[in-house]
């Protein structure tokens, strides 16, 4: 799933008719979701979070920093924390299948618009920073408001986009990519303040300030302070202590920064080990906002290696033991529902998550979706599901040790082989729903003749493509199949064998539906070539569910095979 978290920070923390315009604003655009909006008082500053495909993120963030330049005035602004323009700040953060690469571009075409839609000064930050010297904002912030004037008359601190020039009222605005980043506290026995701080001294990045004989902090040069050689433990995190009083006792507060360098459970776990050094326990963790799915699947992940399971399991044992090795509900409580980021933008029930008996009665309703599509996408989910469970049960099995690396792999490969699949269930739906929308389109002058054309070549391409990635996880489904009944169990090689076959009827089920559509394609270069490619997938999986039936009925005992 293709996501972005957008978290822009405006310069007005007091006036509730201005926030309500700016949230009006995001959610304006369709698909996209406001998570929160957290509004300070005395920093005089609202902190927006809303998620959504990345191209409507963008046009939400664009929208918004265009309201709050409207709305804002900096002339009258006073507050305590650092700012440099009406709309101060504006990362792009990559969730799901986005990647930095894909929120770095995004980030460089908004600040290209509101430099030149805006007519403000716009820097780019962070990972989507033009030069070296700009990817910390403190570093583009220095100064504040009241010395960008000045700064905008240096030629090394031209704006990226948008005129070099000093706009009263709206400022400037900082413009990023970064990696999600995480609050997450570490729970402890004691209400200590000085051990917590302590503790957060020696995990975190910077390391535990270095003194000198006469006891005060030692500097450098420049006037950054000295940290001691070896103190620091955690790559990518900033972290302090203190004590809360709604808990009654003290945390090790950390941002982690980039979660794929640190993650939560190498953080957790640092903590534990200061804590034993100083005689303390630690009692469980929270996570303050929301932590995106993969953080936890890599702790649910990490917790099931070492109790001696397989670390490929289905999502929800992963979200389960991340949850209890973790003690996420120890202080607060931890609903995955409302804290995962990929659970909290989830909209109406689709189709996959509907009980069997729901699914059946939508396919036999008389409506014509979901049709063959989608239950060849969910005969292939079951597939990998299938497989999944045959590599589980044999990952823990005696003797079969030499074989865990390759069970494991193939557990988390038919995971998501499934996944894909139980996607494309809606997918095939909502395609054939645009081709009937685009067929209903009016036709009566010769501009609606066009664009129902258009919208039908659309429409009727994005119904063949979803069958067509079908066939590809399909035929991946089935290679895996093929491999964990050479792997697995013998007790197993019936559930292998099935989910074979399932894999099968996925791949040949899909194909036909790539090919009945082909021919209401007006583009026949490009219809050949997806014909080829469905031609291909079907005749490389052919042998592999032939030679995996042959197997299976010989280890039934079935007469003649």
């Amino acid at each position: 799933m293709k996501l972005v978290e957008c978290v822009p920070n405006f310069s007005e923390g007091r006036d509730r008719r201005v926030l309500d315009a700016i949230a009006a604003a995001v959610t304006s655009v369709e698909g996209v979701r406001l998570l929160d909006v957290d509004p300070g008082a005395a920093t005089n500053r609202t902190v927006f979070t809303f998620v959504g495909p990345p191209v409507a993120v963008a046009r939400s963030a664009f929208l918004a920093i265009e309201k709050a330049v409207e709305l804002i005035d900096m002339r009258l602004h006073k507050g305590a924390h650092p700012r440099l323009g009406a709309a101060d700040v504006c990362p792009f953060v990559p969730l799901g299948e986005t990647t930095i690469a894909e929120c770095v571009e995004l980030a460089r075409e908004v600040g290209r618009r509101v430099g030149e839609a805006l007519r403000i000064p716009v820097y780019l930050y962070e990972e989507a920073a033009s030069r070296p010297e700009r990817r910390s904002l403190s570093e583009i912030r220095r100064g504040e408001y009241e010395s960008l004037a000045a700064r905008l008359k240096e030629p090394a601190w031209a704006p990226d986009f948008g005129p070099a020039r000093f706009e009263p009222r709206s400022g400037a605005t900082v413009i990023g990519a970064r990696e999600f980043l995480i609050a997450y506290n570490v729970n402890l026995n004691t209400d200590d303040r000085r051990l917590a701080n302590l503790i957060a001294q020696n995990v975190r990045e910077t390391g535990r300030p270095s003194r000198g004989a006469d006891g005060r902090i030692a500097k450098d040069a420049a006037g950054r302070t000295i940290a001691e050689p070896g103190s620091s433990m955690l790559p990518k995190t900033r972290a302090t202590g203190w004590y809360i009083k709604e808990y009654g006792r003290a945390q090790v507060s950390i941002n982690l920064t980039d979660y794929k360098v640190t993650p939560p459970h190498r953080a957790f776990e640092a903590v534990e080990a200061e804590a034993a050094r100083l005689g303390l326990r630690v009692t469980g963790s929270e996570v303050v906002g929301l932590i995106p799915l993969e953080a936890i699947r890599m702790a649910g992940r990490h917790y099931l290696a070492r109790q001696g399971k397989t670390p490929s399991a289905s999502e929800s044992e992963l979200v389960r033991a991340a949850t209890l090795s973790l003690g996420l509900a120890d202080a607060a409580p931890f609903d995955p529902a409302k804290k995962i980021v990929e659970y909290a933008v989830r909209e109406a029930p689709t189709l996959g998550s509907l009980s069997l008996a729901a699914f059946l009665d939508e396919v036999a309703s008389g409506a014509p979706a979901p049709g063959g599509g989608s239950v060849a996408a969910l005969v292939g989910a079951l597939s990998g599901g299938l497989s999944a469970m045959v590599a589980a049960i044999s990952y823990g099995h005696k003797g079969f040790e030499e074989r865990r690396d390759d069970l494991a792999r193939l557990g988390r490969e038919a995971h998501e082989a499934a996944a894909r699949m139980l996607m494309a269930v809606d997918d095939d739906a909502c395609a054939f729903d645009r081709v009937m929308e685009a067929n209903r389109m009016p036709k009566g002058t010769e501009f609606e003749g066009r664009a129902r054309d258009d919208a039908i070549q659309e429409a009727t391409l994005g119904a063949i493509e979803v069958p067509l990635s079908v066939m590809k996880e399909a035929l991946r489904a089935l290679e895996i199949a093929a491999e964990v009944a050479r792997l697995g169990v013998p007790a197993a090689l019936s559930d292998a064998g099935v989910a074979a076959l399932a894999a099968w009827t996925a791949l040949e089920g899909a194909f036909y539906n790539v090919r009945i559509n082909l021919p209401d394609l007006t583009d026949a270069a490009r219809a050949a070539r997806i014909a080829a490619q469905a031609d291909d997938l079907l005749a490389r999986g052919e042998p592999i569910a032939r030679r995996t039936r042959e197997d299976l009925r010989r280890h039934a005992g079935v007469p003649g095979a």
